[in-house]
C-alpha cells in the first residue's frame, strides 16, 4: 500500500482529500503546513506529497525547495487557488512535479498521483522485478519461473513495501500504520509473524532476504 502526505491548512480540504485517497486504497498521513509535513517525514516513509501552497509556518514553495535541496526526488503535487502562469512556473523551479488549481476535481487527483507514482518507479505498472522474482500487486502474486504463489493481502503488500525500498529499514510501527491502518486492533508482534511467514516462504530464493535491524525494525536486502 503507498503512503501519501496530505499537506494542506484548511481542515475541510484536509479530510476532504484523505476520505478521497482512502477510498481509493492509499494510506494516509495529514500535515498542517511545510514544517508540520517535514516532521512527520522524518518519522515515516512518504511515497507522494499532495501539498497546498498558501500555508502558516511554512509555504509550499518552501517546502518544496527544501525537500528537492535535501536530495529528495519524492513526487509532490501542488494544490493552489493561485492559477496565474507565474505562479506555476514558481512552483514547477521550486520542484514540484505537478500542478492543479481548486476547487480540485478528485477524480482528476487520483489520476495525476497515479500517473506521477507510475513516472517515479515507484508503481512501475504495479509490478516489482527482484532478479527473476516478479510481484504482482493486483493478483498478489510472486513468481519465480514456473512456480507461483498467492500471497495473503497483508503477507504480499508488507514484502512488496520492503522490497520496493531496498536497504531502507522500517519500524514495526510505520509498517504496523501503512499496512494494517492506525485503527487495527492488532499489535506490532502481528508485524514479526507476518516477517516470518515470509522468511519461511522464500528461504530457498537467493535473490533477496528480509532482515530484522536490532532495536529498530525491518529491512529488505537484494542480493541480485
Amino acid at each position: 500500500m503507498f503512503h501519501i502526505l496530505v499537506v494542506e491548512d484548511d481542515t475541510n480540504a484536509r479530510k476532504l482529500m484523505k476520505a478521497v485517497l482512502e477510498r481509493a486504497e492509499y494510506s494516509v498521513s495529514t500535515a498542517v503546513d511545510g514544517a508540520d509535513a517535514l516532521a512527520l517525514m522524518d518519522t515515516r516513509h512518504v511515497d507522494l506529497v499532495v501539498l497546498d501552497v498558501m500555508m502558516p509556518a511554512m509555504d509550499g514553495y518552501t517546502f518544496t525547495h527544501e525537500l528537492r535541496a535535501a536530495g529528495s526526488a519524492i513526487p509532490i503535487l501542488m494544490v493552489t487557488a493561485k492559477q496565474l502562469p507565474a505562479d506555476k512556473k514558481k512552483g514547477f523551479l521550486a520542484g514540484t512535479d505537478d500542478y492543479m488549481t481548486k476547487p480540485v476535481d478528485t477524480e482528476e487527483m487520483l489520476l495525476r498521483i497515479k500517473a506521477l507514482l507510475r513516472r517515479s518507479h515507484i508503481v512501475s505498472e504495479r509490478k516489482l522485478s527482484v532478479g527473476e522474482v516478479e510481484l504482482d500487486y493486483d493478483a498478489l502474486t510472486v513468481t519465480r519461473g514456473e512456480t507461483k504463489q498467492t500471497l495473503p493481502q497483508k503477507e504480499f503488500y508488507l514484502l512488496y513495501k520492503l522490497l520496493s525500498y531496498p536497504d531502507k529499514i522500517f519500524t514495526r510501527i510505520q509498517l504496523m500504520d501503512e499496512i494494517w491502518g492506525m485503527e487495527s486492533e492488532s499489535g506490532d508482534t502481528t508485524v514479526n509473524v507476518h516477517i516470518n511467514r515470509l522468511r519461511r516462504r522464500f528461504e530457498s530464493f537467493p535473490e533477496f532476504e528480509l532482515v530484522s535491524v536490532r532495536g529498530l525494525g525491518y529491512k529488505a536486502v537484494r542480493k541480485v
